[in-house]
């Protein structure tokens, strides 16, 4: 007698047409790859604090249960994107080539780089130019002041947009609703003593940045570091970027940042926004 099989789901690993998918708050598209939403959520959660996680470290921070953070870190393994030592897991090399894509083809990082290279020059500074991403700037050009202890984040890097002169700058732009929608994104901490922790602080210096045009985070990210960024606009008017430089506070006061450094990064936003 012929045995009647089940039907094969030849779209294994796909949601079914009828559901979506919930990850880290946020609802995915119907008919989306579950697993490869569930993958990505783990190689978010690295970040410069978090370098090495194990598998309920990953469970936490990607919001999955355990089996399905342990089968993701393991496939990243295998694909050669994370080492394991039998406890930890911790990003390889090959990471790299995720973040590449974007800024080997973005015409914002081209441009900008030569901008950013002669603003370092003439401050002898480190200047960065960063974009928001869900409640944090991310760092996508840089150019780096030749230091024996370098300044700010690296490439590719996120800092929190509440406490950040990139983030206000870049909050600056939006709307009260859009303001709060990325606040509530990020757990808002004193990380030191002068840290800004409360949505109304906040947002009362979101909104003297747009009155300024330019942000200060004084030692609110990391006592003895102070950075300064103004906006960088497309042919609309919107905010489309932030221009940062980061100092240490003992070497550059406040004062110095706006008096000598606003100018010049004013002047190299201005030449940027004219590229765009």
């Amino acid at each position: 007698m012929t045995s009647i099989k089940e039907p094969v789901n030849v779209q294994a690993g796909m949601s079914s047409p009828m559901e979506d998918i919930e990850l880290g708050g946020k609802v995915r598209v119907k008919e989306g790859m579950a697993g490869l939403a569930k993958g990505l959520a783990i190689i978010e959660a690295f970040s410069a604090s978090i370098t090495r996680m194990t598998v309920s470290d990953a469970a936490h921070h990607a919001d999955l249960s355990r089996p399905a953070a342990r089968r993701c870190l393991l496939t990243l393994v295998e694909l050669g994107y994370l080492a394991h030592d039998g406890k930890f897991f911790t990003p390889l090399p090959r990471m790299l080539r995720l973040g590449s894509a974007y800024l080997s083809t973005s015409s914002l990082t081209q441009i900008a780089q030569p901008l950013l290279a002669s603003a370092r020059d003439e401050l002898q500074e480190s200047v960065s130019l960063a974009v928001m991403d869900e409640g944090y700037s991310v760092f996508i050009a840089r150019a780096e002041a030749i230091r024996i202890v370098s300044t700010g984040v690296k490439l590719g890097g996120r800092l929190p947009a509440y406490c950040s002169a990139t983030g206000r700058v870049l909050l600056s732009g939006l709307s009260e609703d859009e303001i709060r929608r990325h606040l509530d994104r990020v757990p808002m901490k004193h990380l030191t003593t002068r840290t800004l922790g409360s949505l109304d602080t906040v947002t009362q210096a979101v909104k003297r940045a747009a009155q300024d045009g330019y942000a200060i985070s004084n030692e609110e990210l990391e006592i003895g570091m102070c950075a300064m960024a103004v906006p960088v606009r497309n042919r609309s008017g919107e905010i489309e970027a932030a221009l940062s430089v980061s100092v240490f506070s003992g070497r550059v006061n406040v004062t110095t940042l706006q008096e000598t450094f606003l100018p010049v990064l004013l002047a190299v936003a201005a030449r940027l926004q004219r590229s765009l």
